[in-house]
């Protein structure tokens, strides 16, 4: 799918073709769409493909004829009936002479949030500052998808503390790989950002330093809350393992101790039960008795040992 996105009197509005100062996004296109884009603005084809690997890593590259590709790891959420899963994406962005390319295998909000205007002061024209918006909407989502992964923490711990079931502890997993993700993501976009600011990839002007910048220190605090939140889950994650752990040696020390106690008057019975001549107290209210008596013993020493807590 190709659609043809341009700022007209301030508004970005969608065009029917593709003109100069145009922005060109493209979500999962075909064969021939990749092949009308670059003839139609002669791309390099790497370029248009980067972005459609999963695994494709953030990285810069920059061509003799003046075209850069800048890819990014993006955020979304994979939702379904049972859990939602943070995973991220790669986003190429490739800067032309006259025009910007986005790339992506599938649709997301943060792109559809540019599409749709709801990012104000966006000009087409100024490409530098454009792809600096794209980074910094990219780094700000992080920020807020990282602050839902450590409420929905919250609340599953919560849960916890009530009832430990394995569906709390699968998404807590869940969380703990979405962290994972974007740890590594963040990383690798952090050095995609150094790279442009060092003004070889794609040209620098002076009032979008300041962007770049305010780009890059929301990236560095995004690393720091997945660092932050990680260690705080992997501990909680120990901490719960700790306590079904220990939950489960007192159940298994008040079953050895019930155990026991039922050892005693099946081992007298059996002893009194056997066909011999001569036992004493034979009779049957004696070995009740005497049953109860050892039984009640181990009952009351068991007891003060705190066998049954």
């Amino acid at each position: 799918m190709i659609k043809i996105y341009k700022t007209i009197d301030g508004k970005m509005e969608e065009i029917e073709s593709i003109e100069k100062n145009s922005w060109i996004n493209m979500v999962n296109p075909t064969e021939e769409e990749l092949r009308f884009i670059t003839e139609k603005l002669e791309v390099e084809p790497d370029f248009l493909r980067a972005a459609l690997d999963e695994e494709e890593i953030s990285r810069v590259e920059l061509e003799d004829n003046n075209q850069a590709l800048i890819t990014i790891d993006v955020p979304i959420v994979e939702k379904d009936a049972k859990m939602v899963l943070y995973t991220t994406i790669p986003v190429g962005i490739v800067e032309l002479e006259d025009n910007i390319i986005t790339v992506c295998l599938r649709e997301n909000t943060l792109i559809d949030d540019f599409a749709k205007g709801r990012v104000k002061n966006v000009f087409t024209n100024l490409r530098t500052r454009f792809i600096f918006q794209i980074l910094y909407r990219v780094a700000s989502r992080f920020l807020v998808y990282l602050r839902h992964i450590n409420r929905m923490s919250n609340d599953v711990e919560k849960e916890l503390h009530i009832s430990m079931k394995n569906k709390e502890l699968f998404q807590l997993l869940d969380l703990e790989k979405s962290l994972v993700f974007f740890s590594t993501s963040l990383k690798a976009n952090q050095s995609v950002l150094e790279k442009l600011q060092r003004g070889r990839v794609i040209k620098l002007y002076e009032e979008d330093k300041e962007l770049l910048e305010d780009v890059l220190i929301e990236v560095q605090q995004a690393i720091e809350m997945s660092n932050i939140y990680s260690n705080i889950l992997s501990g909680m994650m120990d901490a719960f393992a700790s306590i079904i752990s220990n939950n489960l040696n007192i159940v298994m020390k008040v079953l050895t101790s019930i155990t026991i106690l039922m050892a005693i008057p099946t081992m007298l019975s059996s002893f009194f039960g056997m066909n011999v001549i001569g036992i004493p107290i034979s009779s049957f209210w004696g070995v009740v008795l005497i049953a109860f008596a050892f039984t009640g013993v181990a009952a009351f020493v068991l007891f003060k040992k705190k066998m049954f807590s």
